[in-house]
């Protein structure tokens, strides 16, 4: 698990995508199962992923499996990269 990653991620997230700068998300909080964010956020996350670390999701990833924490999306990052 690369901290450096899921820190990028939850930083993204807190500040851009659910608006509370100061909201501490865990590397293995539920994110997209919780309804912290909803399939519009999703694809905003995915596009955000792809531009800042170069790697490509399918949109088919777009799911609780692959896209529900930090610790699994950092997990995929560092795969990819």
């Amino acid at each position: 698990m690369n901290n450096e990653t899921i820190q990028v991620l939850a930083a993204h997230i807190a500040t851009h995508i659910i608006k509370q700068p100061k909201r501490v998300i865990t590397p293995d909080e539920k994110i997209l199962s919780s309804g912290l964010i909803d399939s519009f956020s999703l694809v905003d996350l995915s596009i955000f992923i792809e531009e800042h670390f170069g790697v490509r999701i399918a949109d088919t990833e777009l799911n609780p499996e692959t896209f529900d924490t930090l610790a699994q999306l950092a997990d995929l990052i560092t795969q990819r990269q």
